[in-house]
């Protein structure tokens, strides 16, 4: 626990977390967190995607409230009960993504919130805005749209709406996760000076370079633990080497109560059998709001799993998509056992023998309403043996609904019941069946245990064992290294929509899988 005593030559914090926790059903997202935030520092704050880090944010913006421990505010225990509680104790929230009204001026957004009952001060805004734009080097356009700015920009005009409203605590969620290198350093340069008036920043961040760039403290959380500090005089007496390696010795190290940290490692896959499934120059151009693909190429073969590890959003779905025929603006080759499918539909590719399981398991997986027994099926829907020209065969569909069931040992009330009233686990089971029960040769999984509890996730990596063993060609996309290194032969790191390396599973691969998810180059 925290002790309201800190450190000679310390600012005494502007808020506390001591001992706090919060559970949700299956799982425990923060457990007994301490955390100190303080004013004229920014304090970073790392983590693996799961490591809790979103929900300790949520306790502080008033989204979510702890079940055990307390939160201190200038050294009184505080409830935080909503986001207008949190904005009335000075703290503000910039979230990854922009939360402005995109038809309306930067003016008006600025004026949102406002007493209902009295009329907006446009001339004061103009003052304040002023005032703060000349004092903190930001560059402000009151009268343009929010639709028009470019991202950088709409984060400045989040930040100087957090100041309006008198925040002490800025809380910058991934807020360098869209920009340009160039408004990177621009939200650092600012960073800097909020933190020499007097404010204290919490930022969260990937990339470990900025946050040894912008940083002046450092906590690490894992599995909802906060597992290490690095205070800022330690902070400046590290050179950047050793610094970075105490980071992913923290990020990424062995605890003993990991659900995979007492796994038998995988050993390689003999390398001088023939893919069985091969990806060649694999290219697809970004989206709005999704990274592209460039120059993915590798093999796969009987019997392996190759992961694929990374933070979430560096084009990890846009790849099993893009493999599973859904992207038709893809480019590249893709081969199964020596043949080319990249020119096949979604359907020609599964007639091969090539399924994908969505990490969208509700709403692109199955259809909720339709009973569990057709969503067995949904991908066969018109075809033989489960269907008669339009016509279903119902005997023929409970009769095979049942037995598989009973061999993924699916829980439900009946065959009937709407697919959408089961747990997430029976539901993934439902799609585990019906890609692996007939003529599956690779297997794509994205996320396939993500946010089941922990009897459903041992139960469905077992089942991917299984299916490797049988000598099919597995592609386990997931952002949790603990299931990767659990599971996977070989391990490929991606970034920004590319492959920044492979490392061979063994003693090793997790600090070098660690340090190529942030950014360090083998």
């Amino acid at each position: 626990m925290l002790s309201p005593a800190h450190h000679p030559g310390e600012a005494a914090p502007i808020i506390e977390l001591d001992g706090v926790t919060k559970r949700f059903p299956g799982i425990i997202a923060n457990d007994s967190v301490d955390l100190a935030l303080r004013p004229g520092e920014v304090h970073v704050l790392l983590g693996e995607n799961g490591a809790g880090k979103s929900t300790l944010i949520g306790m502080l913006s008033g989204l979510l409230q702890p079940d055990a421990g307390q939160i201190r505010i200038d050294g009184k225990v505080q409830s935080i009960g909503s986001p207008s509680q949190a904005l009335g104790h000075g703290i503000g929230t910039v979230f990854q993504h922009a939360m402005l009204v995109p038809t309306l001026t930067v003016a008006e957004n600025l004026l949102l919130g406002g007493p209902w009952w009295r009329r907006p001060n446009k001339e004061g805004l103009v003052e304040k805005v002023e005032t703060l734009a000349q004092q903190l080097g930001m560059r402000i356009k009151l009268d343009a749209l929010a639709a028009d700015l470019s991202l950088g920009e709409q984060q400045m005009v989040e930040i100087l709406r957090a100041l309006l409203r008198g925040s002490r605590v800025l809380i910058l969620d991934e807020s360098t996760s869209m920009l340009s290198p160039a408004g990177v350093e621009e939200l650092g340069a600012l960073m800097r000076r909020l933190v020499e008036r007097g404010m204290a920043l919490v930022f969260i961040t990937h990339k470990l370079r900025e946050a040894t760039a912008f940083g002046d403290r450092i906590s690490v959380l894992k599995l909802g633990r906060k597992v290490g500090e690095i205070e800022p005089g330690r902070f400046r007496e590290l050179d950047e080497d050793t610094l970075m390696a105490e980071i992913v010795e923290m990020m990424f190290g062995i605890r003993s109560d990991d659900p995979e940290s007492v796994a038998q490692v995988p050993g390689p896959v003999d390398d001088t059998i023939a893919p069985l499934f091969s990806v060649r120059d694999l290219a697809l151009p970004a989206g709005p709001n999704a990274p592209g693909l460039s120059e993915i190429s590798f093999d796969v073969r009987p019997g392996e799993i190759l992961g694929i590890a990374g933070i979430d959003g560096n084009g990890q779905k846009q790849l099993a998509e893009a493999l599973a025929g859904q992207r038709a603006d893809a480019e590249g080759s893709i081969t199964l056992d020596g043949a080319a499918i990249d020119g096949l539909t979604v359907g020609g590719r599964r007639a091969r023998g090539l399924r994908y399981l969505t990490d969208d398991r509700l709403g692109e997986g199955t259809v909720g309403s339709f009973p569990v027994a057709i969503n067995f099926f949904i991908k066969e829907v018109g075809a033989p043996p489960y269907w008669k020209g339009a016509f279903e065969r119902g005997a023929a569909i409970d009769q095979r609904a049942a037995e598989l069931i009973k061999d993924y040992d699916v829980r439900t009330p009946s065959r009937q019941t709407p697919i959408g009233q089961l747990s997430g686990g029976n539901v993934q089971k439902v799609v585990l069946a019906r890609e692996l029960a007939e003529g599956a040769r690779v297997v794509i999984y994205n996320k396939p245990t993500y946010g089941l509890d922990l009897n459903n996730t041992l139960s469905i990596r077992q089942r991917i064992r299984e299916v490797a063993a049988q000598g099919k060609a597995v592609i386990l996309i997931s952002t949790e290294l603990e299931e990767v290194l659990g599971l996977a032969n070989r391990i490929a790191v991606m970034a920004e929509g590319r492959i920044t390396g492979f490392v061979d599973n063994g003693p090793d691969a997790r600090m070098n899988v660690g340090r190529l998810m942030i950014g360090i180059s083998q």
